[in-house]
């Protein structure tokens, strides 16, 4: 499902940007793609992946743990989340269920994967 554009004074949704990493740098690039893509719908992507990894060790587990625990806090500030890529990890499935639990699963997209 594709989100529609922000029609003209709307409330910019926060989205969640759930796509895999796995300490891969091909990754941080797709998830700034997918970015891109909810900034072009009308909404502000929060990716942590793509931040956290500046300065975390994604093969550290203690470090991993923390970026997870983070994560799952700056669910709770996002509207939507939205799944990209046809992989859904481990660190994946651990955000969408705690999203599940907090916001519930109406707030879930699917998307496929974005023509940028």
């Amino acid at each position: 499902m594709i989100p529609r554009v922000l029609k003209s004074g709307e409330r910019m949704k926060i989205v969640f940007i759930c796509s895999p990493f796995q300490g891969k740098p091909e990754n941080i690039e797709k998830a700034k793609q997918y970015c891109r893509f909810a900034l072009e719908h009308g909404c502000i992507p929060l990716a942590p992946h793509i931040y956290f990894s500046q300065f975390m060790d994604d093969n550290n587990s203690e470090e991993r743990r923390r970026a997870l625990e983070m994560n799952k806090k700056l669910l709770e500030f996002c509207d939507e989340l939205w799944i990209f890529g046809e992989e859904i990890t481990e660190g994946m499935r651990e955000e969408i269920e705690h999203f599940k639990k907090i916001k519930g699963d109406v707030k879930i997209r699917k998307i496929e994967e974005p023509q940028i």
